[in-house]
């Protein structure tokens, strides 16, 4: 049994739900910053009114065992490396784009074989409907996550 599925891109009042590409990379976490730091150089990861958007999942462990041909050689044992990071952006359906973005995380990239991977999505884009009062809105809300969030810079 095959599913197929077309994402189509639709509207409603407030917002555009069109075709994007979801990119994704697997990395230390301490390498995760650098790596999209050197990938913002080339693509500006542009998302509405911002740039430099990506998220950064928490840490996992990321199991492997080198096979023949690796850099380090084949081993028995998996190795299990605890602290790897999963890092994610949106960039427009633009073929040329992609190749730029997965050549220059590979390039980058401390790993020998780093997991990119690349799939269609419909993402969400705001109409830009002015909604300053809107209770839900983090600036009208009681907290300022800014104030506790680390942010860069």
């Amino acid at each position: 049994m095959t599913l197929e599925t077309e994402l189509q891109a639709f509207e409603t009042p407030s917002l555009r739900m069109q075709a994007q590409l979801l990119v994704s990379f697997q990395a230390p976490e301490d390498e995760a910053e650098r790596i999209l730091e050197e990938l913002t150089k080339i693509v500006p990861l542009t998302y509405g009114n911002y740039d430099r958007c990506a998220l950064r999942s928490a840490a996992g462990i990321e199991h492997y065992r080198p096979l023949e041909g690796a850099a380090s050689g084949a081993e028995e044992k998996v190795r299990m490396r605890p602290g790897v990071v999963q890092v994610s952006f949106l960039i427009p359906r633009d073929h040329a784009l992609l190749e730029q973005a997965v050549d220059q995380i590979f390039a980058v990239h401390c790993y020998e074989e780093p997991v990119i991977m690349v799939q269609e999505v419909l993402a969400s884009l705001s109409k830009g409907r002015s909604d300053k009062e809107n209770p839900h809105r983090w600036w009208n809300t009681s907290g300022d996550w800014m104030k506790r969030a680390e942010t860069v810079s």
